[in-house]
């Protein structure tokens, strides 16, 4: 009988030692896993926060308005969860805000207008909301990825497009005025004959 008492402690113990063996990899594993996770966020908010900095010095970007520029990244996971879904929004998010403002500061440096989109990205900043409750699921999905699309700036092909033809249409009124001004003397003279 003592024999199986100790058998059996003995087993216990094993699956004790085993148990704690593997919740002990698993934690690690959590640990890891969320680790990994945070260098990622930090890796976008670095990032994202650097291109910011590089707006704002080359005047950009207002510098009082870099920080709300900086509370997209820094507020997204106030109230939402952290998993892999809202890894990949924010990353999606700040990749789409940045090449925003990179392809139009291309635009209006060959338009040399430069000045335009700086007051794009100010109407922009005007439109962030200002508490941190505010960044929630509903402002990623809807409302920030339409107030990206409105940092656009007119295309300088546009541009001429419109004035060339406001130019003819002024040309083409011109004309009718000068034809209509000729066509009075002809008719008069009709009259008159």
């Amino acid at each position: 009988m003592s024999y199986i008492v100790f058998v059996s402690i003995v087993l216990l113990i094993t699956i004790l030692g085993v148990y704690m063996v593997i919740e002990n990899n698993r934690q690690k594993a959590r640990d890891a896993e969320k680790k990994i996770f945070n260098e990622r966020v930090k890796d976008i908010s670095s990032l994202y926060k650097r291109k910011i900095a590089e707006y704002v010095d080359c005047k950009l970007i207002r510098p009082k308005h870099a920080p709300k520029f900086n509370a997209i990244v820094s507020n997204f996971f106030v109230v939402q969860s952290h998993n892999e879904e809202n890894l990949a929004r924010l990353e999606k998010v700040s990749e789409h805000l940045l090449s925003q403002i990179g392809s139009e500061l291309n635009k209006c440096r060959s338009n040399d207008n430069v000045e335009l989109l700086s007051e794009q990205l100010f109407l922009f900043a005007a439109e962030l909301p200002s508490a941190g409750i505010a960044y929630n699921k509903n402002f990623y999905v809807e409302i920030l990825p339409a107030l990206i699309s409105r940092i656009q700036t007119p295309d300088t092909h546009e541009k001429i497009e419109h004035e060339v033809e406001v130019d003819s249409d002024e040309k083409i009124e011109s004309n009718n005025d000068d034809e209509h001004a000729s066509s009075q003397p002809r008719q008069t003279a009709d009259i008159i004959n």
